[in-house]
């Protein structure tokens, strides 16, 4: 790959990245995502500043499209053809944009593997006004605070969906951001992966960032890797000090995914002595992790210890409401508009991960946004279609219609044969209804399939029993919490 010139006007700087792309994603991919682009500015900071390259997308999906499965990609080939170390990224949302190459219509709803089709009318069919396009623009850039400190400036208190199962992170983390080192230092939180603990570190420190005082408030970011690779490079290259100035001489510290410290005895080593300098020197220290400090294997105890001379806390696995909330939340970020009903059928059936949860929602909203016509909206069949790998993600293959239906008639000690019979009493309709409401939340099967299991009833009943147990559960805590421990049982 040849390298170019700084004196290529933009427009062919694209398409030669464009032409790249081609051997390392898909050419499908290229002609639907990334043609339909244009580069406004190529900007260049001073010293070691990244370069940042702006692109023109008539659609934000378009940015969250490519930022979710193609940016690593891009940045590559970017770096490549300019010869710098890395490139950054910006997208810019415009209402008219030349209308990109005319695709093929696809005869079958896309994998997860597939680029989504691009519609003929998605764009204006308005030509481009005819303007030469500008060189290389090599003037230093406007890097916010955030891109400097290593933070996604995205990542906000405000973006942030709070429920039960985060609200005491949430609001631990605020004190934080409002009084750092003084409220709760070190802070430690841990979860699940994907359950937004990244997002609420990095709230931190965006919020930080907005500190005065005698200057600007200095904060960096970093997961542990980076830290071991920094700390690697600095021994190579016989530069320690160099390197503590950089992880000591700040106002706040921000390590993700501490857990990958463990083992390495030289990096632990190094971060103890720059987590005592931090915390001697009253700067707020805020950790990251998939466990808590006790559970980490291999970690040394004098770290493990101070970890735990501050606050920690646990980010659970979010409920229906706030899996909800985070999609409609999302939805309006993307001025997409979707079907409410599909926004429950996604927080229905993904569970267990919000960063899986918001893929999901990003493909059926790319999806909606480029393959419906004006005025249609996506349907459930197309979602399920859609989502089918990801589904099968959350439904363990052990949860079956089976299994739920002997589950529940052992809770509720009625027969397993009342599960298909027409017998309609309360004593066993309600069991059998709550039993068709788990077969539709916890398996992949559809309505039909599940009406044939419970005695060859209509797909109609299925999801009238769905909708009443749903109901029901909103009125009645202790009927949610039942259902709660059916699910647990039935290891979903």
């Amino acid at each position: 790959m040849n390298k170019l010139s700084p004196a290529v006007p933009l427009n062919e700087l694209w398409s030669r990245v464009c032409d790249e792309l081609r051997n390392v994603v898909s050419p499908d991919a290229v002609e639907r995502w990334f043609l339909p682009l244009r580069a406004e500015a190529l900007t260049e900071g001073a010293g070691k500043k990244a370069p940042v390259l702006t692109l023109l997308a008539s659609n934000t999906i378009y940015s969250f499209w490519i930022e979710e499965n193609y940016l690593p990609q891009l940045r590559g080939v970017l770096a490549q053809l300019l010869g710098k170390k890395t490139v950054q990224v910006a997208f810019k949302a415009v209402t008219v944009a030349p209308a990109p190459p005319t695709p093929a219509t696809p005869s079958h709803l896309p994998s997860a593997s597939e680029a989504l089709p691009v519609q003929d009318d998605f764009f204006p069919a308005t030509p481009a006004p005819s303007v030469a396009a500008p060189a290389f623009d090599l003037a230093a850039p406007e890097r916010s605070p955030s891109e400097a400190s290593g933070l996604n400036p995205r990542n906000t208190f405000d973006l942030f969906v709070v429920g039960p199962n985060n609200q005491f992170a949430a609001n631990a983390a605020r004190a934080v951001a409002d009084a750092p080192a003084r409220s709760f230092n070190p802070l430690f939180i841990h979860g699940r992966v994907g359950l937004g603990k990244t997002h609420l570190m990095q709230a931190i420190g965006n919020r930080l960032l907005k500190k005065k005082g005698g200057g600007q408030f200095k904060v960096k970011y970093v997961t542990s890797e980076q830290f071991t690779n920094d700390f690697i490079t600095a021994i190579q290259q016989g530069d320690l000090s160099r390197f503590r100035k950089r992880y000591r001489h700040v106002d706040a510290l921000l390590i993700d995914d501490i857990q990958f410290l463990a083992g390495k005895d030289r990096s632990q080593e190094e971060f103890f002595h720059t987590f005592n300098a931090l915390f001697d020197g009253s700067k707020q220290i805020v950790l990251t992790s998939d466990a808590p400090p006790s559970e980490i294997a291999n970690l040394e105890k004098r770290l493990s210890s101070r970890f735990e001379s501050g606050l920690t806390l646990e980010i659970q696995t979010p409920g229906i409401e706030t899996r909800l909330a985070i999609l409609r939340t999302k939805v309006e970020a993307m001025r997409v508009a979707l079907p409410d009903e599909v926004l429950v059928y996604i927080a229905e059936r993904i569970k267990t991960n919000i960063r899986r949860l918001e893929g999901a929602l990003t493909r059926v909203a790319a999806y909606a946004s480029l393959h419906t016509q004006s005025g249609q909206t996506i349907a459930l069949p197309q979602v399920e279609a859609l989502l089918k790998d990801l589904l099968q993600h959350e439904s363990p293959a052990t949860v079956s219609i089976d299994a739920i239906q002997r589950k529940v008639a052992e809770i509720f000690d009625i027969r397993l044969a009342d599960m298909t019979s027409k017998r309609r009493p309360a004593s066993i309709a309600n069991p059998r209804m709550i039993a068709m409401y788990l077969s539709r939340r916890l398996t992949a099967s559809s309505l039909a399939e599940i009406g044939e299991a419970f005695g060859g009833r209509d797909h109609g009943t299925v999801l009238h029993a769905q909708k009443t147990i749903e109901a029901r559960m909103q009125a009645d805590p202790k009927l949610n919490q039942q259902i709660d421990q059916l699910v647990s049982r039935l290891g979903a």
